[in-house]
């Protein structure tokens, strides 16, 4: 139990919610900066808790997080930044340089502030397609060479770039770079590709499969979640500057491995394969998650099945409806 103070940008987001909620849980002291562009539904059972502040902004602006904390609270004691324009196709409508300010500026913005405020800490939300496509079908860790294929990837990699440039600054840097992920927060999206196949056989019974090969590797948000707070608990001089892969050596799959998992709880699915190819985060690699493993302890507790099985239980129980708004995906920005 602790009272220690964490601000998270993107807090009413996939990630953000779920990880405000556990922080709560665990007796953190919350604060979420949040702009609100998908509403703000996902944080409003937390308004009324004691360790809870919440502030509407927009971290491109220069005071958001000076600004988020004048009150009685203490200066935050870590900081997830967790708010971008996620996603290679969100990154492509809006174009290069309205990624770039939301994604890197934003970033250093966040992180100057932080400095400023004498924060001990800063977590990073990154992502495995940095790597691209690995080389000779090797799994590709931390020390990997970047090989991104889409502006999102660049926009990430450049941050990462600016982060571990300050490793050895007051507020240490934690760069996570996470698999693709599935599942159920209090503000879930169906853009990503689990959640989309079991809506889509939910809803219209069929699938439509392109880039059948394709390897990727998953990360449950529960998961995901556990391994930030993981990040947060650890000895800031532990973690100082490093980059950790996270998600599970067991978790790499295909999406006819997806569409196996999803015919076993509803085998009426018609299942049509194209082959066609798309361009942008053309990801087909296997992912190595030894150090996180080896030097935070962390393993995954859940599995596709466990996503498939809790998503098509929120449809068909009507926890969530109208699972199409546009609120359920990232087509626009700045939440994560």
């Amino acid at each position: 139990m602790t009272d220690r103070h964490i601000l998270i940008t993107g807090g009413a987001g996939y990630i953000g919610s779920m990880l405000t909620s556990e922080l709560l849980r665990a007796n953190y002291r919350v604060t979420v900066l949040d702009s609100l562009l998908f509403g703000g539904e996902s944080i409003v059972p937390f308004l009324h808790h004691p360790n809870f502040h919440f502030i509407k902004a927009d971290v491109t602006e220069n005071r958001a997080v000076r600004d988020a904390v004048k009150r009685d609270w203490q200066k935050p004691d870590a900081i997830v930044h967790l708010a971008a324009i996620v996603g290679f196709p969100a990154c492509q409508a809006v174009g290069k340089s309205v990624a770039w300010k939301y994604n890197v500026e934003a970033t250093k913005n966040v992180y100057g502030q932080a400095s400023d405020l004498g924060v001990e800490k800063i977590v990073f939300a990154s992502t495995y397609s940095n790597y691209g496509l690995s080389e000779n079908g090797k799994p590709v860790t931390e020390e990997s060479s970047l090989n991104p294929q889409s502006l999102y990837a660049e926009t990430k990699i450049a941050s990462e770039e600016f982060l571990l440039s300050k490793a050895d600054g007051a507020c240490a840097p934690l760069l996570f770079r996470f698999a693709t992920l599935y599942g159920i927060s209090p503000r879930t999206r169906f853009d990503l590709i689990v959640n989309q196949f079991v809506l889509e056989a939910f809803t219209r019974r069929e699938l439509i499969i392109y880039q059948r090969g394709y390897s990727r590797s998953f990360v449950h948000i529960r998961d995901v979640v556990r391994g930030v707070m993981m990040g947060l608990e650890a000895d800031k001089e532990k973690v100082r500057g490093q980059v950790f892969n996270l998600g599970t050596d067991n978790g790499n799959y295909t999406k006819s491995d997806i569409v196996n998992f999803i015919l076993k709880r509803m085998p009426e699915t018609v299942v049509e394969y194209k082959n066609l190819t798309f361009g942008g985060d053309m990801r087909d690699i296997t992912v190595s998650f030894e150090k996180i493993k080896r030097v935070l302890g962390f393993d995954t507790k859940f599995d596709i099945d466990d996503g498939v099985r809790e998503v098509l239980f929120a449809l068909k129980s009507g926890l969530i409806r109208n699972p199409t708004d546009d609120k359920y995906r990232n087509a626009q920005f700045i939440v994560q």
